[in-house]
């Protein structure tokens, strides 16, 4: 099962490489795309039809500002959808997180720490979702653990 990193614009990147990063570890295979809910919008939709199809099981959005990439995901999918809200309006990102916190009932994303830390935990949490049916995966965030969740 594959998880699908998908970020607003290719300035996000340097933040989602910390969450690609831990995937690797886990040794979950990922795949890293850059398209906008505002500019590139059927892309958008095209990848979210396709995912599942395509052996996605899991969707990590990563979007600053209005931050609607993870809602417009999780209306095209019924895969888990985390969202990683990213600096770039108002201080600390506040908007973003706010912006993807605050789905309506029926949409969830499951909403992630703004920044690296929700990029890494986006990853953490992939690899728990990913564990329920994969036992080296699940293995893996047993040595995760350990290691007193350090990578």
């Amino acid at each position: 099962m594959k998880v699908m990193i998908i970020m607003g614009s290719q300035t996000d990147e340097a933040v989602m490489n910390e969450g690609a990063k831990w995937l690797t570890w886990f040794r979950i295979e990922h795949e890293m795309v850059v398209a906008s809910a505002h500019r590139n919008p059927d892309k958008v939709r095209d990848l979210m039809v396709n995912a599942k199809t395509n052996g996605f099981g899991v969707i990590i959005a990563a979007a600053g500002m209005a931050a609607a990439l993870p809602g417009v995901c999780s209306a095209y999918t019924s895969l888990p959808v985390l969202g990683v809200p990213l600096d770039g309006g108002l201080p600390g990102g506040i908007d973003a997180l706010y912006s993807i916190v605050q789905m309506p009932a029926g949409l969830p994303v499951g909403t992630l720490a703004v920044g690296k830390a929700g990029a890494r935990n986006a990853a953490a949490l992939a690899a728990r979702i990913i564990a329920l049916s994969d036992a080296a995966v699940a293995a893996r965030l047993e040595e995760f653990k350990a290691n007193d969740y350090r990578i």
